[in-house]
């Protein structure tokens, strides 16, 4: 006989908004074992050894795939609620070490704080349309269009969304290329890079480590020491003259 798999009275089953349907389904069979009719590897009454094996395989299979597909959809569901989370604000925000320097461009010392998590509209509101579209998505000003392109005031430059101290015009140098470039940063671990492959070419995006601002990109075209030519966006920094 081939095998038989149902569930009696599954209407019964109802999944509350707090509960996993997974979960509310595992509940549910381990608390109403009388609701569940299970018949299966029946000895073969007709001798048919063949058939029954054949049916268990399928059972078997079918069982596997069916929790297989289970996890999978409850994990991309769980994924897209954290997700979610995320851009709301409403997870913990991680922890991240910088160096802090005071406005006269002194070290001083690294410490623990807080990333700093909004949300795009509280983003958009206060940095307004343009610089928004800059620090937040990647944009990049025009060349020879932002305030510090020029700049030759001793000072520090901070990043505009959170204040970290990012660069210094000790650093500063000419690059003839319309955007404020620096052969290195203030401090390592004030800011961050990865690879950035929009317009089908592969550069490394400088960000900063405490609210993920979008500063521009480092190439390996500048000056000694470093070798390094940060070019970064006047829009994405605040600067804070030496007294």
């Amino acid at each position: 006989m081939i095998p038989v798999f149902f569930i009696a009275g599954a209407k019964e089953l109802e999944c509350s908004k707090r509960d996993n349907w997974l979960v509310a389904l595992t509940r549910y069979l381990a608390s109403e074992p009388k609701c569940l009719a299970i018949k299966m590897f029946e000895p073969n009454l007709d001798g048919k050894e063949g058939r029954t094996n054949s049916s268990r395989r399928i059972f078997l299979f079918t069982c596997v795939a069916a929790i297989s597909a289970a996890a999978f959809l409850r994990f991309r569901i769980q994924s897209a609620h954290a997700s979610q989370k995320r851009a709301l604000g409403l997870t913990p925000p991680e922890i991240v070490t910088i160096v802090n320097f005071s406005d006269a461009g002194v070290r001083q010392d690294a410490v623990q704080v807080l990333k700093v998590v909004k949300t795009g509209d509280e983003w958009r509101e206060l940095l307004g349309r343009g610089i928004y579209e800059i620090t937040r998505k990647g944009d990049t000003e025009f060349a020879y269009s932002g305030a510090y392109w020029n700049l030759e005031e001793r000072g520090l430059f901070r990043c505009l969304c959170c204040a970290t101290a990012l660069f210094s015009s000790e650093t500063k140098f000419n690059s003839g290329t319309g955007w404020p470039s620096f052969w290195a940063p203030i401090a390592p671990e004030n800011i961050q890079t990865k690879e950035d492959h929009s317009f089908g070419v592969t550069r490394e995006e400088v960000t900063c480590r405490r609210c993920d601002a979008h500063l521009g990109h480092v190439f390996d075209d500048g000056p000694p020491p470093t070798g390094l030519r940060y070019c970064i966006n006047s829009a994405s920094l605040q600067f804070k003259k030496f007294a």
